[in-house]
């Protein structure tokens, strides 16, 4: 995105010529990927010519400027459906933008369609959209079409949300970079919600710097969204945030971040040892309140998801998909009792999280974002070893942590695995400290580990 924000300030490129490339991505590809629901031509085309005209006039409104993005269709937008991936939402136009739209739009950025979610933003196939690496594999979920359009060069930039790793889940299989901010970072007004105690918003992106950008972008205090907070600006330095040395950074082992897939484990060891050698103290850290992360998180998100949807699940259950209906009755019957559980759970959790920062003086966390690669579509279990483990329960147990603690949390590329798929590492920081958390995925970035190739469907910008 780095790229393309300078080409529009030179006059290289125009944010039409761009948009324009990524409408024609879409023609040729979006058939195999499926990673968009809905596509506004002619609002784009518009939006890029207003960009065009205040960037040839000397203004700056921010390097999301003339940049085509894409958003979760979760998210309302004016004047289009809101569909979340279900027919049980009708196709009535939105009256209103969320408030992360209004400040995309602030920023200038183009918005070029809405896409595809796995079915209520719950949970990680996001069917039918298909993964650019190997599209007979899943690209991740919820936020799956966010991931597979960047990661097949469609936008350079994508909106998804994360609810237990919805943004981070597509992002490690993608083989893109995902950014789950601080809860409370990012206004969720006008966004249909999951489980509104973890649901947060972030970027998708081709890079870190452009998920930092979009994320400077949509941050701030929303006075319609009370969980949002006063806070001072977002301000990622280029020049300075990919230096490591005087961090002190903990590597997660043990339960939940174990088992995991050996060609996961090697690049996770390999880039371990890098920012070791690029200056970082690394301390070995386990939590062991961690291994209870799957029953919290369940035990939230099932009662949460149950009330908001409670309406449609009385009168069109047929509509709603067999498992996530199951999680829906199930929320409606669990008593009040299991749910404060949980949430005192969540509590204890949480405390034992900062207790670690705290206690080894940390800056960050460091882990594999899951411990598998993407999974062919029909597949419903992981193995490991003589292990065998639900594909679901896999990909959520690395990733859920740090939505029940609300920390900022980072999965950034940092190579393959035996067969060629993408493999994340995931940076989880301190409440607020988004800065450090980009740091430390520059530094990655930079080693180049995961940016070795191009995926199997990938649009050909040397012919556009």
């Amino acid at each position: 995105m780095t790229q393309m924000a300078t080409a529009l300030r030179s006059g290289r490129d125009t944010s039409v010529e761009l948009t324009r490339i990524a409408f024609q991505g879409i023609e040729e590809l979006d058939e195999q990927l499926k990673a968009f629901v809905l596509v506004d031509r002619d609002g784009a085309l518009e939006a890029a010519e207003e960009a065009d005209e205040a960037l040839a006039a000397g203004g700056d409104p921010g390097p999301l400027a003339g940049i085509p993005v894409a958003v979760k269709d979760i998210v309302h937008v004016a004047g289009q459906p809101t569909r979340c991936g279900s027919d049980a939402y009708p196709s009535t136009p939105s009256l209103r933008d969320a408030t992360v739209v209004q400040r995309l739009k602030m920023a200038k950025a183009v918005i070029v369609g809405k896409t595809t979610p796995h079915e209520l933003a719950c949970g990680v196939y996001s069917s039918p959209s298909s993964n650019p690496w190997a599209p007979d594999r899943v690209p991740g979920g919820s936020s799956g079409g966010s991931g597979a359009a960047v990661a097949a060069g469609i936008v350079p930039v994508a909106l998804g949300s994360d609810t237990g790793g919805s943004i981070r889940i597509p992002a490690s299989l993608c083989g893109v970079v995902g950014l789950k901010p601080t809860y409370g970072r990012v206004s969720r007004v006008g966004v249909e919600p999951l489980s509104w105690s973890l649901d947060h918003l972030g970027p998708l992106a081709s890079s870190v710097g452009g998920a930092a950008a979009a994320l400077q972008a949509i941050a701030g205090e929303d006075p319609n969204d009370p969980t949002t907070w006063n806070l001072p600006g977002l301000d990622f330095d280029p020049a300075v945030d990919a230096e490591v040395t005087g961090l002190r950074l903990g590597v997660l082992s043990g339960p939940p971040f174990e088992p995991m897939q050996p060609g996961v484990s090697e690049v996770f060891e390999n880039t371990v040892d890098s920012l070791a050698k690029g200056g970082a103290t690394l301390v070995d850290v386990v939590i062991p309140e961690l291994a209870h992360t799957l029953a919290a998180e369940f035990g939230i998100v099932g009662p949460e998801a149950a009330a908001y949807h409670s309406e449609r699940l009385r009168s069109h259950p047929e509509l709603i998909d067999e498992d996530i209906r199951s999680l829906l009755v199930a929320g409606l019957l669990l008593p009040s009792s299991q749910y404060v559980r949980a949430l005192r759970a969540r509590r204890v959790i949480t405390d034992a999280v900062r207790r670690a920062f705290s206690a080894n003086r940390l800056h960050g966390l460091v882990s594999p974002t899951l411990p598998a690669t993407a999974v062919p579509k029909d597949q419903q279990e992981i193995q490991y070893g003589s292990v065998s483990e639900p594909v679901t329960l896999s990909y959520v147990r690395t990733t859920a942590p740090f939505n029940l603690s609300g920390l900022p949390a980072l999965s950034v590329p940092a190579g393959f695995d035996g067969d060629g798929l993408p493999v994340g590492v995931q940076i989880a920081g301190r409440p607020y400290e988004e800065h450090l958390v980009v740091k430390v995925g520059r530094h990655i970035e930079q080693l180049g580990l995961g940016a070795a190739r191009l995926p199997e469907v990938h649009v050909d910008r040397r012919a556009a």
